[in-house]
């Protein structure tokens, strides 16, 4: 009987402190005054309920301290409350929530955010949506903040207008059974938490009630962090996605298509951006680049980075020398900003490209045939190291083929390396193009994502893709002359007769008389041969180049004066005008519109 006596069950608060672990084993008392009834030792012992208190809240707290969003924090919260705590959690959360240091007037409405119940015991029945009253119990118990149990004064008046006039009678229970517990952040009122236990359980004690006011803290605290770390992405986001080209142009020769896909909500924004630009003779140069690191700083040096390569392309330099002045331009913003980036420039008439990398992953060529080869360009350093080293290397763009430019959340992933990644890109490209006929752009870019968009990505995805269609030999005139006074006459014959070639008789005039005020300014600055290039597409286009960086400016001329009148004559008969500087000069181009009866 003894024996029985000496190993039976504690009971009391240091039993309910203790139900749900398992007993440690005891070591061996001394014998002694230690083990004197009565003594500090004995009065020592009733503290264990409050360790298995301070570890269930520290456990507590980690939990809701692991949300990265609103509703993963509501969930930890309700997770951890939810039964270890209380046989019911209702969170009420303001509508809007307030952000950060706002100073916009409370909103009116609380609305009933997360629900977790195991108990049918404690009933949770509440409205969809409360109106606190200005000044009312409600609001006035959430401005003070502390916690209060559901038999305080007041108490049922707050819980009825917070839950509804069908909870008074029902909820709160009889006894201490519930708890209100205000959720204040750093510089706003968010809500509420309601944690009910029913009649099957103990009553909340006063340390309760303190582990309650933990609980709240801690997920106001992450509420506020979440709310803060959504608002900084979405601003974030919306500063990458307008840095982006809004559409993409349609010059001659090739066709274009893109795609952006943001990282999962864990990694949120990116660096990754692409440009096409089209370029005096309808070349056109095709950007991919990515800036290391997910943040607002890595969207923001995007930005910069992709406006210094558009200033640079239109410089007409070729691609190597373009990655070295960004490199040199990255270097001025910070050497803890790096990038990678790839540049490449189209022809269509020459059906070349030239490509140079730093740093980036190879392009993906696919070919009218439908095979796919990854190019062999050689990778510079990334943009921002510094020491140069760029190189371009020239490909064959036959028409037909497809170029591909992608960024390393394409192909990189937990489960495989960048190398597989690029190689498991090609089969499915090659997939792609062999059902036939060559795939359309949007089909292609569709193939290249694959099941991407169905799952959380750690980094975003950009891709472009160019189908290069190659100018007609036959649709381009070129000449070099001599910048004499005789010059102007020449290029209006040698206009002449190529027009009556192609079919343009009704444009011979006005282009003769365009091309002759063109060369004629053009005779007065250059000090070596000038060119005309005349180039039927989708437009007739007309390129005079010469090798003087004066670029020619639109003046009204004065009654008296005997010249400065060509180009406003330019501006009136042409459809579009304009003059590029060069790096070996400039370019002065203008278009007309072909005749119906020509027209592609």
């Amino acid at each position: 009987m003894t024996k029985r006596l000496g190993t039976g069950k504690r009971t009391g608060r240091k039993a309910a402190g203790a139900q749900g672990r398992a007993t440690p084993a005891r070591r061996p008392r001394r014998p002694g005054p230690a083990s004197v009834p009565g003594d500090r030792a004995d009065e020592t012992r009733p503290a264990e309920p409050q360790t298995d208190r301070l570890r269930y809240l520290d456990a507590a707290t980690r939990s809701i301290a692991r949300g990265m969003d609103l509703d993963e924090t509501l969930s930890e919260l309700c997770r951890a409350a939810v039964p270890a705590f209380a046989d019911t959690a209702l969170v009420h959360l303001y509508d809007p929530l307030p952000v950060g240091d706002e100073t916009t007037p409370a909103p009116g409405v609380l609305r009933l955010h997360t629900t977790r119940q195991t108990s049918p015991q404690a009933p949770a029945s509440a409205t969809e949506a409360a109106h606190p009253a200005v000044g009312g119990p409600l609001a006035t118990r959430l401005r003070d903040g502390r916690p209060v149990f559901g038999d305080a004064p007041n108490a049922a008046a707050t819980v009825a207008e917070l839950l509804g006039p069908a909870s008074v009678g029902t909820t709160p229970p009889p006894g201490r059974r519930l708890i209100l517990a205000p959720l204040h952040g750093r510089s706003h009122v968010l809500g509420s938490v309601v944690l009910l236990r029913g009649t099957g359980r103990h009553p909340f004690t006063d340390d309760d009630l303190l582990v309650a006011s933990q609980l709240a803290t801690h997920t106001a605290l992450g509420i506020d962090k979440a709310m803060l770390y959504a608002r900084e992405a979405s601003v974030a986001d919306t500063l990458q996605r307008t840095m982006l080209p809004p559409s993409l142009p349609e010059p001659p020769g090739v066709r274009l298509a893109s795609r952006y896909l943001p990282a999962s909500r864990t990694a949120q924004v990116g660096g990754d951006w692409y440009d096409t630009i089209p370029l005096p003779g309808n070349r056109v140069a095709l950007v991919i680049g990515d800036v290391m690191g997910h943040s607002m700083t890595s969207a923001a040096i995007m930005g910069q980075l992709r406006t210094t390569v558009q200033t640079l392309a239109l410089l007409d330099l070729p691609p190597d020398e373009v990655l070295h002045h960004l490199d040199e331009q990255a270097g001025r913003l910070g050497t803890e900003h790096t990038a990678t980036c790839l540049y490449a420039l189209y022809d269509p008439v020459l059906q070349r490209l030239l490509v140079s990398n730093a740093g980036h992953l190879p392009p993906v060529l696919l070919r009218p045939d439908g095979t796919g080869e990854i190019l062999s360009v050689p990778p510079g350093p990334p943009i921002g190291v510094g020491g140069g080293g760029f190189e371009s290397t020239e490909i064959h763009a036959p028409a037909g083929a497809t170029l591909l430019l992608y960024t390393d959340g394409l192909v990189e992933s937990r489960d495989s390396d960048v190398l597989t990644g690029v190689e498991n890109l090609r089969a499915r490209l090659r997939t792609a193009a062999t059902q036939g006929t060559p795939p359309a752009l949007e089909t292609l870019c569709d193939a290249a994502l694959g099941a991407l968009g169905k799952g959380d990505r750690d980094d975003d995805v950009a891709l472009l893709a160019a189908r290069f269609e190659g100018i007609l030999p036959e649709t381009v005139a070129y000449w070099y002359m001599a910048p004499r006074p005789q010059t102007a006459g020449q290029a209006r014959r040698l206009t002449r007769r190529t027009l009556h070639r192609w079919g343009l008789d009704s444009l011979i005039e006005t282009t003769e008389l365009m091309v002759s005020e063109v060369v004629a300014n053009a005779v007065r600055f250059a000090s070596r041969p000038i060119t005309l290039r005349l180039l039927c597409t989708d437009v007739l286009r007309c390129e005079v180049g010469d090798d003087s960086p004066v670029v020619p400016r639109m003046r009204h001329a004065r009654l008296s004066d005997e010249g400065g009148r060509g180009l406003f004559l330019v501006d009136q008969l042409s459809e579009r005008w304009g003059a590029t500087r060069l790096s070996t000069g400039k370019v002065v181009w203008f278009e007309q519109s072909l005749p119906d009866s020509v027209a592609h």
